[in-house]
């Protein structure tokens, strides 16, 4: 099984205090003969749907000197992903976890900007120290 991110804990208490309940650390899915391990599954029910809200969250970090590596591999992995879910599991959303940090420093770039808007990144930009989610993207 791969390493967890550095920030793992510090996401999956961030959603766990803003009601999502944990479901799969790491949600398994398999595909073909394929096997892909994302970081977290998440449910919420909502008051509104019986039925409630779920999620898969890929946690990255982005710690290397190079912001655009560390993005170009989070891309890739994200995308990869994303049909994995919507082929097997097509009621669950898919985000990409940012640190803050990262989310101020790079993704206000023209690049990062062009490429979350093009291929429809939904992410939650969260706060490792707190652990709290500052924000939704969609």
């Amino acid at each position: 099984m791969p390493a967890k991110d550095i920030f793992h804990e510090a996401v999956r208490q961030a959603l766990q205090k803003e009601d999502w309940i944990i479901t799969d650390d790491p949600l398994v899915v398999k595909f073909g003969k394929d096997k892909v391990l994302i970081d977290l599954g998440a449910e919420r029910i909502l008051a509104a749907e019986k039925a409630g809200k779920k999620i898969a969250v890929e946690i990255k970090s982005f710690l290397n000197e190079s912001e655009l590596f560390d993005y170009h591999a989070a891309l890739g992995q994200f995308l990869n992903y994303r049909l994995v879910l919507q082929r097997t599991q097509p009621e669950r959303t898919l985000y990409l976890a940012v640190p803050i940090e990262t989310y101020r420093s790079f993704f206000g770039r023209d690049l990062a900007q062009a490429s979350v808007q093009e291929y429809q990144v939904k992410m939650i930009v969260y706060d490792s120290i707190n652990e709290v989610i500052l924000q939704w993207t969609n």
